[in-house]
């Protein structure tokens, strides 16, 4: 038996304005998922525990069968442990976005322009990460380049008592001054993003940037705060050996903290110029070696918090035309297999940030085909009258039921 999970980032949504009223979902062209529906398991999924903030560290480890109220410590730990940090228990791991703000004079006065300053590439974030660790690094505070625009620093006997610091993401075009955390632990954090401003204004990469019409990369943003994690090994829990395909640390970190294959995939971006073909077969790969893989696709949480509903439905496009018939074409040669396609949380385009609604599920099991829905969406799902209340209990029900 093999098992694949299918995971569309924030692909859940609520009825869009400028969709007629609609779902990404419901808009979209999906004639592979819909065929898998049809013949599957559906229903909803509460991935996200009442009191738990619905970020895609917590849905993630959720559907993977971990629950967040025991093993979660914070979203930039998990980010580390891809980068190949190896925290000590003292330690504080932080998220750094490279991020695009408005040139007002007070920094407090600035706008979030962009939270990922324009899809920045890896190698031109490597250079401004290497600037910002040249001038705020010493030895307790220390900056690591990671992917595009997600980034990460290591606090040397640091503390999580930070007060509130706002993911960038929340607060696209508001001005920042109310975010800025005023606990006076931040104080540190908060001052190293004020002097990052003055330090990449002039930045050649972002002059260069600027030039060729694209946003610069500005500031640094930091937020996401917690420790070591404490993860139990997939394998040990499930008895089956996994693998993670993603393009984003995050996903990558958690596959590394639970002893999981991790796939390098050239091209993978976490956007819609993603490599699909490439993720795909990279997940095929791992499943010769392994009974289990989660392929994740960013694109679609992208798109909610960009508030691009064409794009939106795209990418549900685009992981349908380019992905799904590889996957099904390679599964071919097994006996038995399993997909279980779901989002981990919503990301409503009218909101423009994650939700903790129960999300869209399907399970389909090849030698046990049974009667599904005609079309998978937030409604068709819900009219089951199929629910999981406790997240982590779906992976157990994917793989043992």
């Amino acid at each position: 038996m093999k098992y694949i999970v299918v995971l569309y980032d924030g692909m859940a949504d609520y009825p869009v304005p400028a969709l007629g009223g609609k779902t990404p979902m419901m808009c979209a062209n999906k004639p592979n998922l819909d065929f898998l529906a049809a013949r599957s398991e559906v229903g909803l999924v509460r991935t996200v525990a009442k009191g738990l903030k619905p970020g895609s560290d917590v849905a993630n480890m959720s559907v993977m069968g971990f629950d967040p109220a025991k093993y979660y410590t914070g979203r930039s730990p998990l980010e580390a442990a891809s980068i190949g940090i190896d925290m000590k228990k003292t330690d504080v791991s932080l998220r750094c976005n490279l991020v695009t703000l408005s040139d007002d004079e007070k920094y407090e006065d600035k706008t979030i322009i962009d939270y990922c300053a324009g899809d920045i590439s890896s190698e031109e974030a490597a250079e401004i990460i290497k600037t910002v660790e040249s001038e705020l690094g010493t030895a307790e505070f220390k900056f690591y380049p990671g992917v595009s625009y997600r980034h990460c620093l290591i606090w040397a006997n640091g503390t999580t008592e930070l007060g509130n610091m706002t993911p960038p993401h929340d607060i696209t075009g508001r001005v920042i001054g109310e975010y800025l955390s005023t606990a006076k632990n931040a104080a540190p954090l908060i001052e190293m993003m004020k002097k990052s401003y003055d330090i990449l204004k002039n930045h050649p990469v972002n002059l260069a940037r600027q030039a060729a019409g694209k946003r610069p990369a500005n500031s640094i943003w930091l937020w996401g705060e917690g420790t070591r994690p404490q993860m139990g090994s997939f394998e040990e829990i499930n008895k089956i050996k996994g693998g993670v395909v993603s393009a984003v640390d995050l996903l990558k970190g958690i596959g590394r903290c639970a002893g999981m294959e991790v796939a390098e995939v050239a091209g993978a971006t976490g956007y819609i110029d993603t490599n699909f073909e490439g993720k795909a077969r990279a997940a095929l790969d791992i499943l010769t070696r392994c009974d289990f893989v989660y392929i994740h696709f960013e694109a679609t949480d992208e798109c909610g918090h960009r508030n691009e509903p064409e794009n939106k439905v795209k990418a549900i496009e685009l992981i349908d035309s380019r992905v799904l018939p590889i996957l099904l074409d390679g599964l071919k040669k097994y006996d038995d297999y399993k997909i279980m396609v779901l989002p981990d949380h919503p990301t409503p385009i009218v909101t423009g940030t994650h939700a903790s609604d129960p999300v869209p599920y399907i399970i389909y099991h090849k030698n046990r085909e049974i009667a599904g829905v005609s079309s998978i969406d937030e409604e068709t799902a819900k009219e089951t009258g199929n629910f999981i209340d406790f997240g982590p209990d779906i992976m157990k029900h994917f793989i043992n039921d």
